[in-house]
C-alpha cells in the first residue's frame, strides 16, 4: 500500500453537547483517513446531523494540501465507506467519479472492512472527547433492559461553544498527524510516513476543485434585471449589472441556500450570487420559536390521541365474548365528536352549498349531473316586459 491508494470515510458523533448559536446540539465529525500512512487528510464538523454537504466539505479539505492538515492531500485512487445515505447520494458519487476515484460501498454491519477509520473514531472518543467538558459516555446496556426513567443529569459546567470544539478537534488532528506514533507505522508518525513515501501525488488546483464538489441541477437559466431565480427565490450580485438575457447555470452546496455559484453553459465560473430580501436575525429567531412551539403542541396532541385510542379488554375465565372497558358517558362522547367535526376541513368546506353552473346545451351530460346543476340565471335585459293590466269588475 502507498499513500493515496485507499481512503476511508465515516461520521462520528461526539458524546457531548456544544452551544451552536444558543442551541445545545451533538456535533458530528466527518473525516477522511489515508490507510497507508494513517493520516487525517481532511475533516468537517457539523453541529447536528451531517448531510451530503458535510461529506463534500470534508472531501474538499482532504484533497487540497493546505493548512491545518499539512502536506496531506491529492486525489485518492480508491475510497470506501459504509452505506450511509449521505455518502451514497448522487452528488457525492458524481464528485468522486469526476475526480477519477473508485468507490467501494461496504456491505451492512461490516465495520471491520474499514478498520482504519473505525480505529480513528475510537481513538478520538477515548483521547479527545472524553477530556472535553460535558462528556457523557454511553453505557452499554444488556439486552431487554427497561429504559431509565430519569434522564441523565446535566453537565456541571457550561457547555463548550461550537467554535471552541472545532478548535480543539483541529488541534488534536494536527497532533495525530505530526506527533502520534501508530503501531502499524513502526515508530513513525503519519507525517514521516507520508514524506518518505515516493509515490507521486495527483493534485488538482483549488480554483477548479470547487466546481467538482458542488451540486448541479442541470438546468439553464436566464439573467434578468431582477437577478437570477433559483428555487422560487431571487439571487443578486454586483457583477450581474448589464448581464440581462445571458444564459447561465447554477452550482450550489446542498442546504446552503444563502448563496449560489453562477457559471456559463460551458462551466466557467462567473461569480457568486447572494439571496435577496433575506430575513433578519430577529425574524429567524421568532420563526424558530414558533416552529418549536407548534412542534411541541403537535407532539402533545399526538400523545393524547394515542392515549385515547388505546383500548382495554376485560380478562375472561370462561368462553365469553370480548368486553371493552372504555365506557364513557353520552355527554363525553358528544363533546369529543363535536371537536373532531370542527377539525374536519372537508365538513367545513360545504361543497354542495353552491351547485355548479349548468353545462352547455351541446355537451353530452348525464342526467344525474344535470339535476345537481343550478338553474340558469335569467337575463333581465332580454326578458319580455310584463305590464300590469287593470281589470274591470
Amino acid at each position: 500500500m502507498w499513500r493515496n491508494e485507499v481512503w476511508e470515510a465515516d461520521h462520528v458523533q461526539a458524546p457531548l453537547r456544544v452551544d451552536a448559536d444558543g442551541t445545545l446540539v451533538h456535533p458530528f465529525v466527518t473525516w477522511f483517513i489515508d490507510c497507508a500512512t494513517k493520516a487525517i487528510t481532511g475533516l468537517a464538523v457539523t453541529p447536528g446531523t451531517p448531510t451530503r454537504a458535510s461529506v463534500l466539505a470534508a472531501l474538499r479539505s482532504a484533497i487540497v494540501p493546505t493548512a491545518p492538515y499539512g502536506p496531506f492531500g491529492g486525489l485518492p485512487a480508491h475510497v470506501r465507506f459504509d452505506r450511509g445515505r449521505d455518502f451514497l447520494s448522487r452528488t457525492v458519487t458524481a464528485a468522486l467519479t469526476t475526480l477519477d476515484s473508485d468507490i467501494t460501498v461496504l456491505p451492512p454491519y461490516s465495520p471491520h472492512l474499514k478498520g482504519s477509520i473505525e480505529n480513528l473514531n475510537h481513538c478520538a472518543t477515548t483521547m479527545l472527547f472524553a477530556a472535553l467538558p460535558g462528556y457523557t459516555p454511553t453505557p452499554r446496556k444488556p439486552p431487554k433492559q427497561p429504559p431509565r426513567k430519569r434522564p441523565d443529569p446535566p453537565p456541571a459546567g457550561p457547555p463548550m461553544t461550537f467554535q471552541a470544539f472545532t478548535t480543539e478537534l483541529l488541534s488534536w488532528a494536527t497532533w495525530w498527524n505530526t506527533e502520534h506514533h501508530p503501531e502499524s507505522l513502526h515508530g513513525a508518525t503519519p507525517l514521516q510516513a507520508w514524506q518518505t513515501d515516493p509515490t507521486p501525488l495527483r493534485e488538482i488546483p483549488a480554483a477548479d476543485l470547487w466546481s467538482f464538489t458542488l451540486e448541479d441541477d442541470a438546468r439553464t437559466r436566464t439573467l434578468t434585471s431582477h437577478g437570477l431565480r433559483f428555487r422560487n427565490r431571487s439571487y443578486l450580485a454586483d457583477w450581474m449589472t448589464g448581464q440581462a438575457g445571458r444564459k447561465v447555470t447554477v452550482r450550489f452546496m446542498p442546504h446552503h441556500t444563502h448563496e449560489i455559484e453562477v457559471c456559463d453553459p460551458h462551466g466557467h465560473h462567473l461569480g457568486t450570487a447572494h439571496l435577496a430580501d433575506q430575513a433578519t436575525d430577529e425574524q429567524l429567531t421568532a420563526l424558530r420559536h414558533a416552529r418549536n412551539t407548534r412542534a411541541r403542541r403537535l407532539r402533545a396532541d399526538a400523545k393524547a390521541a394515542e392515549r385515547l385510542r388505546h383500548e382495554r379488554f376485560a380478562p375472561a375465565t370462561t368462553p365469553t365474548p370480548a368486553l371493552r372497558l372504555n365506557t364513557i358517558t353520552a355527554t363525553e362522547a358528544t363533546r369529543e365528536l363535536s371537536r373532531y367535526e370542527e377539525a374536519d376541513l372537508t365538513a367545513l368546506a360545504l361543497p354542495d352549498l353552491i351547485p355548479p353552473a349548468p353545462p352547455s346545451a351541446d355537451w353530452a351530460t348525464p342526467d344525474s349531473l344535470k339535476a345537481r346543476a343550478r338553474p340558469p340565471t335569467p337575463n333581465l335585459a332580454s326578458a319580455p316586459e310584463h305590464h300590469d293590466q287593470e281589470t274591470t269588475p
